[in-house]
């Protein structure tokens, strides 16, 4: 049996607290928390001799394994996740591995996200390894977001906003992170919230409250609003653009009349206001929400997303975007797209939703949104 540390593990958030933040925040774009990597290194390997041993994320994992541990690689936007890479120079920083006892031995050489990095061999087959990005960042490539101020949300087990911010390293305002994006010297803002899905699915398992997260819809349907219920599902603490790993789950505004479809609405619609809060501290002014994921099937929450965001909302054909953005990552370093365009011409939306409420309506519900909010945050 192996084991693994996830991204939603907090136990080194003390040792986030005693970190140089400004320094991070200058050096890498993000700032200090157990959700990337670096704290976790440091923590794996206390009293443990380096010799030996290598550090990567997944990606890197995956092109060892595939060349028969020939190369060691990472690409740019997996490297930008770990806390450790300096995004003005696109390197590993020098001074951050020294904060964290890493030595630079350990880690993956980095390339661009759309390059040849070797040659792998899938069931007897051997192709070259083309595309690597992380996650979001291939969701962001995927949906066509080429430009600046387009932008992109994954609805998964966290909600994950990412606007292209062009090809300079962004000021990000206060909560928000600077990334790499997959491209040629591209960079992004992101706003990185760690509980929607897992709300559903907390719900179900639980609390036993549904039978699958589809049925969701239907019972938050059932009721014609919230009942004044809002739930704030900081279940690992809460991402951007608070970042308190201190605060914890809180459900406000029960009645004798409240109902389990309230609390299941209210699990829904924090999914809407919690990206809504990410867009309004990134500034920006969009034009439309490109979305992806599991939660984009659920019809009621899209409305609702689209009703308190006051933009289109827009699911992709295809609901598994970082697939596809990392298939055309590949596809582009090999020759079989022969530019973005050709790329975002194979690209398509499902379904597109519009605001349909007032927006004075929309602002009364956000506000109570953000009053249930600050009762969860400790003083």
């Amino acid at each position: 049996m192996q084991h693994a540390i996830v991204w939603q593990d907090r136990r080194t958030a003390e040792r986030c607290r005693e970190l140089p933040a400004e320094l991070i925040r200058e050096r890498t774009g993000l700032v200090p928390d157990p959700y990337f990597s670096a704290t976790k290194l440091e923590w794996l390997l206390r009293g443990r001799d380096p010799a030996g041993l290598a550090f990567g994320t997944v990606d890197s994992w995956l092109v060892w394994k595939l060349t028969g541990g020939a190369v060691h690689a990472t690409d740019v936007t997996n490297a930008s996740r770990t806390m450790l890479l300096q995004l003005d120079t696109l390197d590993w920083d020098d001074e951050l591995l020294e904060l964290f006892g890493v030595e630079r031995s350990l880690l993956p050489e980095i390339h661009a996200s759309s390059e040849i990095v070797g040659e792998g061999e899938v069931a007897g087959a051997r192709a070259p390894i083309a595309g690597i990005a992380g996650d979001q960042q291939a969701s962001l490539f995927g949906h066509g977001c080429f430009r600046t101020v387009q932008a992109k949300a994954t609805y998964g087990t966290g909600n994950f906003v990412l606007v292209h911010a062009g090809t300079s390293v962004p000021a990000p305002p206060h909560g928000i992170l600077a990334t790499a994006a997959a491209g040629e010297r591209e960079y992004a803002l992101e706003g990185s919230v760690f509980v929607t899905g897992a709300a559903i699915q907390w719900l179900r398992d639980g609390l036993g409250l549904l039978a699958d997260a589809a049925e969701s819809e239907t019972l938050a349907r059932a009721v014609d609003d919230n009942g004044g219920v809002y739930f704030v599902p900081a279940l690992a603490g809460l991402g951007s653009p608070h970042w308190r790993p201190d605060v914890r789950g809180l459900v406000t505004g029960l009645t004798g009349g409240s109902r389990r479809e309230h609390l299941i609405r209210a699990a829904l619609e924090s999914i809407a206001y919690q990206t809504r809060d990410v867009v309004d501290a990134m500034g920006i002014e969009l034009e439309a929400l490109r979305v992806d994921g599991g939660a984009t099937a659920n019809e009621f929450l899209m409305q609702f997303q689209a009703d308190v965001l006051r933009v289109p909302v827009e699911v992709a054909a295809e609901r598994e975007t970082t697939a596809i953005g990392a298939a055309a990552l590949a596809g582009l370093a090999i020759g079989v797209f022969s530019s973005r365009d050709d790329v975002a011409r194979s690209l398509g939306t499902a379904k597109c939703y519009e605001p349909e409420i007032p927006e004075h309506e929309a602002e009364l519900l956000v506000g109570e949104w953000r009053a249930a909010l600050q009762r969860a945050m400790p003083e």
